[in-house]
């Protein structure tokens, strides 16, 4: 791997991130959340987010610089997040850094969003080498993915329909829990009563490993809003409970279903649901019972952030000029 020092942004939507990173190192990582100003709104404005990181971007950058101990001429090359992401909270990141490269004269490297969050386990687990199996579940996306090589990919199971963060905070605001609700919904929940709440466990038909999260959610829905007609009161932590098993359940169990299939004995968790309390618990509990290793990030680099983007920068091949364009949708194993 090339120890070049990268400085690598952040912004695909709702966190301006800009971070200093050498191979795995990092050197700097700073964050400007938005999360109190979405909450007014119960989730992401796009146009809010975009003018945000708008607002935001240069003095994190200094910030960044500054918390490296290092000056814009130590810089061997710029990484940004290109793709996935909302649309105009990418451009925000994108043309910065082709603004910034270009001035400093030294690369422009793309990286893919969950590239970038898979390298987050790189950062907490030094020694970790692909081939791997990966677990990424966020807001956006929930994928088993192979990862044959740091930049070499295949997509082994994904969800149908929603996402199982976007299950999570979809179904925590039917509950009237506060944005984002996936993390408050973790932390209120309580003891799971299937008995009480038979929440179903949906499968596809033509895919056994595949996802489903959206009969799930609209379960959760349907029995709050009867209970609401009824006049009856829905205890809140036992469902959340009841909603973050079930969808452990499904995670846990197509994720180790396919390790063994594979014959893969190293599982690695990432995206923003890696954070999910009961849902490290579940992985650590089942890896240590099939005698697989299992890494997850440090819950500081779960969610957004640039380091992430800066480590797998480093592994990547792909240089941009500045043509480049962000994308509000890609294949993680496409190329820019």
């Amino acid at each position: 791997m090339n120890e070049k020092i990268i400085l690598a942004i952040e912004s695909s939507c709702d966190e301006t991130a800009v971070a200093v990173t050498c191979g795995r190192r990092v050197l700097s990582s700073v964050i400007a959340s938005q999360v109190e100003e979405h909450k007014l709104y119960g989730g992401v404005v796009p146009e809010i987010a975009s003018r945000r990181h708008a607002e935001a971007i240069y003095s994190l950058t200094e910030q960044a610089l500054s918390e490296a101990n290092i000056t814009r001429k130590d810089i061997d090359a710029v990484a940004v997040t290109a793709a996935p992401g909302l649309i105009g909270a990418l451009l925000v990141g994108v043309n910065f850094a082709k603004g910034l490269a270009m001035s400093l004269g030294v690369p422009l490297i793309p990286v893919h969003h969950l590239r970038g969050h898979i390298a987050a386990n790189y950062i907490s687990a030094p020694n970790l080498k692909p081939p791997f199996l990966c677990l990424l579940v966020s807001g956006g996306n929930s994928v088993v993915a192979l990862v044959r090589d740091y930049t070499d990919f295949e997509i082994l199971a994904r969800t149908r329909d929603d996402a199982a963060g976007e299950c999570f905070d979809k179904a925590a605001r039917a509950m009237g829990l506060s944005y984002p609700g996936g993390v408050t919904l973790d932390k209120i929940a309580t003891t799971p009563d299937f008995k009480k709440y038979p929440l179903p466990f949906p499968r596809v038909e033509d895919s056994e490993y595949d996802f489903s999260f959206s009969g799930l959610k609209t379960a959760v829905i349907n029995t709050i809003h009867n209970a609401e007609q009824k006049g009856e009161e829905i205890d809140i932590p036992v469902m959340a409970a009841t909603l973050r098993s079930r969808v452990c359940d499904m995670l846990v169990n197509s994720t180790f279903a396919l390790a063994k299939e594979k014959g893969i004995k190293t599982v690695v968790v990432a995206g923003g649901v890696s954070a999910n309390s009961e849902l490290r618990k579940r992985m650590k509990e089942t890896a240590e019972n099939q005698g697989v290793d299992l890494y997850y990030p440090e819950l500081c680099f779960c969610g957004d952030n640039a380091a992430m983007i800066g480590v797998q920068a480093s592994f990547e091949t792909t240089v941009a000029d500045m043509t480049l364009n962000a994308k509000a949708t890609m294949g993680i194993h496409e190329e820019f």
